[in-house]
């Protein structure tokens, strides 16, 4: 028999480390390849972690609510035969060529500099992954820096995007200059992300219920959006008769030959992509005085979990995609969202998010901006209503199929006739919907 080191497994770009949340199995138990064994937390997602032998779970190294780094051993197997792996493999993540912080990656990757001027050191108390130290290290980052930035990590530490997002804004200023001009940075980079605490009376019989983790991220990015951004929000009501025909045409179709539900997801998403094209400012993130405007469009699904939380899993590229293809990919996240299969890398690099508030019977909402995007839709529920129509032989009133969408978006950035035309694109592409369209 031989020893086998379960380690934790690359999770995506800028994920380095996670939170046990609950092993599935317990020291003793027999595992089969491919089995489940454990489920951990990131600030992006919850997960579980397969094991890749099978064998005899003889040593759990880390137990509920410990971190561990990527690469880490978290388990030893005893599994048949001779061997087995070794704590000092490695587990090595790729940055993609096309990532925007690739050249800085790059650089970090060589040597630093032996004629440097200084080489920063840390103290203990400030915990930094390797990955985020040495940045700091190439980029002459200081403790007091350091300090100043307020981390998205778990239990606010310090990530990957926090410490490239801070050099970008830094640009290429001493230390001691880019401390000293603190104070003249935008206020939203110095809000604290939670809301002031208030005194709130509890009286007998009422039930004190504590956030579980995910729902303490949830409430502080919802805070810091909020704070971040100051939004305006557009409406419109749109008929949306020809979509709900030519879906009740072509559903059974599609499910038989594919195998797939057809939604009105996809629908809704065409027409916002095609939006996107029209007004490609909506598609851009703000840093400082400079807007990013962004290659990919990625859109963000808001997903209600079973157990009542938000996550937002992102269709990449969702304008190469057919109505066919943005339907199973909509499908597949959706599924993998609500069985707690998503990979951290699903949740991340949105650039712009709808909201299907009409999937419970909402005919509108107001929609918070997520961070670091400017602009949200928010979908209302389809209901059939009495509307006048205009013909050639004079106005009628017939019954149509009308729905309310409302278009949030950030006023730093999108004036409200950007905001208002890009809704009402939306608007005219689902209204004038093709019903020969293909899929």
């Amino acid at each position: 028999m031989a020893e086998y080191k379960l380690l934790l497994p690359s999770m995506g770009e800028g994920v380095m480390e996670a939170t046990i949340i609950t092993w599935l199995f317990n020291e003793g138990d027999n595992v089969k390849e491919d089995d489940s064994v454990v489920e951990i937390a990131t600030d992006k997602v919850d997960s579980d972690v397969p094991t890749p032998v099978s064998g005899k779970i003889v040593k759990i190294l880390k137990q509920k609510d410990e971190v561990a780094k990527v690469g880490e051993a978290i388990a030893i197997l005893e599994i048949e035969g001779e061997g087995g792996n070794t704590a000092s493999e490695e587990v090595k993540t790729e940055t993609p060529a096309s990532s925007p912080d690739a050249d800085t990656l790059k650089a970090i990757e060589e040597p630093l500099n032996p004629t440097a001027t200084s080489h920063v050191e840390f103290s203990g108390d400030l915990y930094l992954s390797p990955l985020v130290k040495s940045i700091a290290q190439q980029e002459n980052i200081s403790e007091t820096e350091l300090k100043s930035i307020k981390g998205s990590g778990l239990e606010g530490r310090i990530t990957k995007e926090d410490i490239l997002a801070y050099v970008s804004s830094r640009g290429n200023q001493p230390a001691q200059q880019a401390v000293s001009t603190q104070a003249a940075a935008p206020v939203a980079a110095k809000t604290p992300v939670s809301a002031p605490a208030s005194t709130v009376s509890v009286a007998a019989g009422d039930e004190i219920i504590p956030m579980d983790r995910m729902r303490k991220i949830i409430a502080e990015n919802m805070v810091k959006a909020k704070q971040i951004a100051p939004h305006v929000t557009s409406f419109i009501e749109t008929d949306v008769t020809n979509v709900v025909k030519w879906r009740n045409k072509h559903k059974d179709i599609f499910e038989k030959r594919e195998g797939e539900k057809l939604t009105f997801m996809p629908i809704f998403v065409k027409a916002i992509v095609k939006a996107i094209q029209d007004f490609p400012m909506i598609n851009v993130s703000l840093n400082g005085d400079n807007i990013i405007k962004k290659k990919n469009i990625n859109i963000g699904m808001a997903t209600a979990l079973p157990d009542g939380n938000l996550i937002v899993p992102v269709i990449k590229n969702a304008d190469q995609l057919s109505l066919s293809g943005l339907a199973k990919a909509i499908n597949d996240l959706a599924y993998r969202a609500r069985n707690k299969k998503l990979r951290p890398e699903d949740t991340q690099g949105a650039t712009y998010t709808i909201s299907n508030v009409g999937s419970f019977g909402n005919l509108m909402g107001t929609p918070i901006i997520p961070q670091p995007q400017v602009a949200i839709i928010a979908i209302g529920a389809i209901v059939k209503k009495p509307a006048v129509l205009e013909t050639k032989d004079g106005d009628v009133i017939a019954i149509r199929q009308l729905m309310f969408m409302s278009h949030s978006y950030d006023h730093r950035v999108v004036d409200g006739s950007l905001g208002g035309m890009m809704l009402k694109h939306v608007h005219d592409y689902l209204q004038n919907w093709d019903l020969n369209t293909e899929i």
